[in-house]
């Protein structure tokens, strides 16, 4: 640097500090990679163990491919038209020196400036020459970055189609045609998603290529901006032309397809097309198809000859055809030829809408009766309903889980579900319903605990508890079929009981070892033979990867970012991780095309405790079948109390419980069913993924005795049948007999009532069978509307023949009756009603309500028998403190307007139907089979003292009307008396009923 140089030597920066940068960049890169790599391994470790591999590896096949041969077209395409834009566009020239806007300005003089305009235009040019050179210099990163971008975000946007890929490459015909173009329904359901998926792809692609040459072509001078307008090159216009002749074709065959997917149609008031679409929309989709190829051909003509007037014209044609084919032509067709005659119009199409709409939801073979019920009573009105009348069930699943956990839990660390599911067993010939509930884990009550005691200690529940659903002990309690530490009796005396995989099993366990380690995990509470010691227990079967080599412990402390997974001495060689329990999540993860439904239930088959599962291919694609909100359709009371969980937030139009699936309980294998094979979407995807699914004829007849009809594809159908009950096209526009599901009337959440599963025989059936049934009653249109009964609906769910792997023809059949519109049988909200305003029974709810004790209503029963409808709701008495639990004290029938109430059903019915039902009853609820021996059974100690009881209970109400009375004279002394008067009543009424306050909450039978 020479004397006199003020310039300072450019600092060079400091090469140490840029390396640790690029190192520490690099790390993090690993790092991540890495941690990515341990999720991979695990999930094929998973997927490997559970014997899914084929779909974890087939479903990333599709993606990643989908990813690259989008991802790659993109770039391709994106680069392709930066690259001739830059080939042909001009060289940047290097910027000028700024011209002075304004001559003469600061030299003293008064120049006259130039033209603003000009002036600003000079200045941009000049900017944007620099701003050329710029990216002339980094033209060579952005040719490789920017398609790449756009690859990468066009490929990940698009893997998520990959079911709909799937299914085309492997789609199957229906046998069946869409009315209105005659091709098979297959074409609508698997080709025609995937041609509109791939024109929505190439027509992004086109625009974002589009936009790139556009800019490309700005930068390298094929247009210029200037104060005179815009000027192109022929590079430009030829480049243009060919995008817009690409552009213009794919609008033609989206026109094109567009005509099909009219079929599909949401928005109208009735779905696919209808007249305005077959007669106007339909018709000018496809011209416009035909004009958009003829201006393609244009464009490409102008690209090879630079003569542009036919295709501005050609273009101008389609603007003015799409605007009169979009808009003008099919509104004029629906102002003019259906608003004025719509039912006669419309009347084919709604026809289509109801025959498909009911084949789509698998209605089309409901069996409909009419059922002109009575509401008279009369004696021996219920003889030869002995069938439904014996099997009626008066435990209420979603209120006995505290009287099974108080009597049957025996330690807190384990719980039974909020909501008991409901099965039917075989006991000593007879098949009687049963709730019944897995003894699993409370995860809960070990939060706090050691990470030894989380997953080492605490693994597994043990057993299953099962009560009859008809019958109570003497004292109300549920009456155990199987029961006790050993959860063993009359289903089984020798299974295995061990639940490790269930609905709250813990996030995952380390289990199992070699042959001579010492056991760690907690089996289950000590027993008279157990010297008062907790029995111990090692995992002897293969549920889950192993994890005793130390890059499995790695890559697991990774996933459950937990230390004690890779230091923990518990873990041995041989031990293994269980994790992903759930069984709905279990069959989600082997069936991802499936959509599960959310009531799992467990059930003693061929001696393992195994989650039943249904789960059911859905698509929103069937021609002219009405949508369905999947969750809002299941929502009902029972979801809203957290209870059971409904099916995902999506719209299908097409449904079919066409797998059932079985989860063991102990070693989490995961066992799918073919249940409907002739579903032809189940038929796709075993294409998809073969070997996956195994035939029906494989179940085993004892695991089919225990299948029921799904739950949440029976609350699908019943919202579709609210209106679709209706099957004459001129009927269902008038729209003047649309049903609804009754609210809950034992909630105050104004939610659906669920249906209930019971033993019944229908009207007209000859035997009973297990079934699943829901009630309808007109639309609600306001306070005013009748609440009264106009639909009941069965689903037959017994499939058992006796023999494995066949199912019962009658397995799965709809019986709907239809009450007369001018019906007078009460809705379940009405018969609640009838209950809550009789006399009496207010008097005895009140009674039963003393001492601090809570009174619960159970679930409200619907059953067509005796010419009518009968209600049955059992009531429970629940006192207050810890150990509380409800315990069935009388049962509310219904029959018209009447009302009985009595401590055991028969009793009720006797009171309801005049003294004398006419019911043979099989089993009297609320008998004690080993009281009844001792001559102690609740029938006949309420028989005895029901006149001490009725006379208790009116003097009860005699004192508290003269109560009520010396309060409003005021006169206090009379007001004390008759109070003693009522607690004197009130302690002969529960003498005489066999009620003990004192003691009614009961405790654990440890």
């Amino acid at each position: 640097m020479s004397i006199g140089d003020t310039t300072k030597p450019r600092s060079q920066p400091p090469k140490r500090k840029n390396t640790l940068t690029i190192t520490i960049v690099i790390v993090a890169a690993l790092v991540v990679a890495f941690v990515f790599a341990t999720q991979v391994y695990t999930n094929v470790l998973w997927y490997n163990q559970l014997g899914y591999l084929n779909v974890f590896i087939t479903e990333n096949i599709y993606r990643i491919a989908l990813f690259l041969v989008a991802g790659l077209i993109s770039a391709a395409a994106v680069w392709v038209s930066m690259y001739f834009a830059y080939k042909h566009g001009e060289e940047p020239a290097p910027p000028r020196p700024r011209a002075n806007p304004f001559p003469g300005a600061g030299q003293g003089q008064a120049g006259n400036p130039q033209d603003p305009f000009a002036e600003f235009q000079n200045m941009f040019n000049q900017n944007m020459e620099r701003y050329r050179s710029t990216v002339d210099r980094a033209r060579k990163t952005l040719m490789f970055i920017v398609p790449a971008l756009v690859g990468i975000f066009v490929g990940m946007g698009i893997t998520s189609q990959w079911e709909t890929v799937a299914l085309f490459f492997n789609g199957v015909d229906f046998g069946s045609q869409d009315p209105e173009f005659g091709k098979d329904l297959g074409f609508f359901m698997f080709s025609l998603p995937f041609w509109t998926m791939l024109m929505t792809l190439l027509n992004t692609i086109v625009v974002i290529s589009g936009l790139a040459a556009v800019v490309m072509h700005y930068f390298y001078g094929g247009i210029k901006v200037h104060d005179k307008g815009i000027n192109t090159t022929r590079a430009f216009r030829r480049h243009a032309a060919v995008m817009l002749a690409i552009f213009l074709l794919l609008r033609g065959v989206t026109f094109w397809l567009n005509r099909y997917t009219a079929t599909q149609d949401q928005s109208g008031s009735w779905a696919g097309a209808m007249y305005t679409d077959v007669n106007a929309i339909i018709p000018m989709q496809g011209i416009l198809a035909i004009v958009s190829v003829l201006v393609a051909a244009l464009f490409v003509v102008a690209a090879v000859t630079n003569k542009w007037r036919l295709p501005m014209i050609g273009t101008a044609v389609m603007v003015i055809a799409a605007v009169v084919a979009g808009g003008i032509y099919p509104w004029i067709v629906q102002r003019f030829q259906v608003v004025p005659n719509e039912q006669a119009s419309e009347a084919e199409y709604i026809q289509r809408n109801i025959d498909s709409t009911l084949a789509a939801y698998g209605l089309n073979n409901l069996e409909t009766e009419n059922y002109d019920a009575t509401t008279a009573t009369s004696s021996g009105a219920l003889a030869g309903e002995s069938e439904t009348i014996s099997n009626i069930r008066l435990l209420d699943p979603n209120v006995v889980s505290a009287a099974f956990s108080q009597l049957q839990q025996f330690r807190p660390y384990y719980q039974f579900g909020q909501t008991l599911a409901v099965d039917r067993y075989d006991i000593d010939g007879t098949t009687q319903d049963t709730v019944i509930s897995a003894r699993e884990l409370n995860p809960a009550q070990n939060a706090d605990s050691s990470w030894f005691n989380q997953h080492v200690v605490y693994t597994h529940g043990y057993g299953v508890i099962a009560a009859y659903g008809n019958q109570v002990e003497a004292d109300g309690k549920p009456k155990f079929m199987q029961s006790g530490i050993t959860a063993t009796g009359e289903i089984s005396e020798d299974y295995e009981p061990r639940i490790y995989f269930g609905q709250s099993s813990p996030d995952y366990s380390i289990v199992g070892g070699s042959e001579g380690d010492e056991a760690l995990e907690l089996d289950r509470p000590a027993t008279a033979g157990d010297e008062n010691s907790d029995a111990k227990y090692t995992f002897t079967g293969d549920g889950g990867p192993n994890v005793g080599n130390a890059f499995s412990r790695l890559a697991y402390a990774i996933k459950f970012q937990s230390s004690d997974l890779l230091l923990s001495d518990a873990i041995r060689p041989e031990s293994q991780i269980l994790y992903d329990r759930d069984p709905t999540q279990r069959v989600e993860k082997a069936a991802p095309y499936l959509t599960v439904d959310g009531n799992p239930y467990p059930a003693i088959v061929d001696n393992q405790v195994v989650w039943i599962v249904d789960a059911y291919t859905t698509s929103d694609r069937y021609p002219y079948s009405q949508a369905s909100e999947l969750e809002s359709a299941t929502v009902d009371s029972e979801v809203s109390a957290g209870a059971t969980s409904a099916l995902p937030n999506e719209d299908v139009n097409y449904i079919r419980n066409s797998v059932k699936a079985t989860v063991n309980a102990y070693d989490g294998s995961v066992t799918l069913y073919a249940w409907d094979d002739q579903d032809p979407l189940l038929q796709a995807w075993q294409g998809v993924f073969p070997n996956t699914v195994k035939s029906h004829s494989e179940m085993s007849a004892e695991l089919i005795d225990h299948v029921r009809y799904p739950q949440d594809m029976f609350k699908v159908q019943r919202e579709i049948l609210n209106r679709y009950h209706v099957t004459d096209a001129g009927s269902f526009y008038a729209g003047d007999d649309v049903w609804a599901t009754p609210n809950d009337p034992t909630t105050d959440t104004n939610t659906p009532l669920p249906p209930y599963y019971t033993s019944l025989k229908m009207p007209g059936q000859d035997e009973a069978s297990f079934s699943l049934t829901t009630s309808w009653i007109p639309q609600q249109s306001d306070e005013n509307t009748r609440n009264v009964m106009y639909g009941f609906m069965a689903a037959n769910g017994d499939a058992g023949t006796g023999k494995d792997g066949e199912i019962s023809p009658d397995y799965g059949k709809l019986t709907m009756l239809e009450l007369p519109r001018s019906s007078v049988v009460p809705g379940p909200g009405q018969a609640q009603n009838n209950f809550n305003s009789d006399t009496d029974v207010s008097t005895e709810l009140n009674l039963l309500r003393q001492g601090a004790s809570n009174v619960i209503n159970g679930n409200l029963l619907t059953l067509p028998v005796g010419d009518g409808i009968l209600y049955v709701q059992p009531v429970y008495v629940q006192s207050s403190g810890d150990a509380a639990y409800p315990t069935l004290r009388r049962v509310l029938v219904g029959f018209g307007e009447k009302v009985g109430f009595a401590p055991t059903l028969d009793e009720a019915l006797n009171e309801l139907f005049d003294g004398s039902s006419g019911a043979d009853t099989a089993v009297d609820a609320g008998v004690d089979a080993a009281a009844a021996d001792s001559g102690a059974d609740q029938g006949s100690s309420g028989s005895s003292d029901s006149a001490s009881l009725k006379e208790a209970l009116n003097e009860a109400n005699r004192a508290m009307q003269d109560a009520d009375q010396a309060m409003k004279d005021g006169d206090w002394a009379k007001y004390g008396e008759a109070q003693d008067r009522l607690q004197k009543a009130l302690d002969d009424a529960l003498a005489a009923d066999g009620v003990d306050t004192g003691s009614a909450g009961g405790g654990a039978q440890e």
